[in-house]
């Protein structure tokens, strides 16, 4: 098979990419050493915590880069509540 060439654009992507084609290899040399009757034991018991791996490192890459953007615009404009002790107090309904 020829090789393919991938291009990222993002830190994200180009983890994903690198990660994904890491444990593919990983997947495939498991799936090859494993014997008879082994290979799908070993190749999942290599796939899923590599896969959670990747997902939580996707995952604090994805929140870095965006905590980063919104520290470079500054904070959003969002409602805020009064302080308790501004002066302005409504009286509660009371029923007996």
């Amino acid at each position: 098979m020829d090789p393919l060439t991938f291009h990222a654009e993002t830190p994200l992507q180009q983890l994903v990419l690198e990660q994904a084609l890491l444990l593919a290899k990983q997947l495939e040399q498991a799936a090859e050493a494993a014997p008879d009757g082994q290979v799908l034991a070993r190749v999942e018991a290599l796939a899923v915590p590599a896969a959670r791996e990747l997902a939580r490192r996707a995952v604090e890459v994805a929140l870095q880069t965006q905590a980063a953007a919104a520290e470079k615009k500054g904070r959003r404009a969002a409602p805020v509540r009064a302080d308790a002790a501004s002066g302005t107090k409504a009286t509660p309904d009371v029923t007996s």
